[in-house]
């Protein structure tokens, strides 16, 4: 018998990652600094993470405490 195929999630809604103003056009997300321009990083809670190469960037929290007295 054959094997049954994954079904497809869809089409990635690019743009949702532009926002265009006049003739003026920005990137909402962050780009991969390995892959280069038009290779979008996700977002996750605590990371961004590129799709494509794996590529890993951690958000900083704020550990500084003040000094207690």
């Amino acid at each position: 018998m054959a094997d049954k195929k994954a079904a497809a999630k869809g089409e990635v809604a690019i743009h949702k990652f532009y926002k265009v103003e006049g003739s003026k056009v920005t990137r909402l997300k962050r780009e991969c600094l390995k892959c280069g321009k038009g290779v979008f990083m996700a977002e996750h809670k605590d990371r961004f993470t590129c799709g494509k190469c794996g590529y890993t960037e951690f958000a900083r929290k704020e550990t500084a405490k003040k000094g207690k007295k």
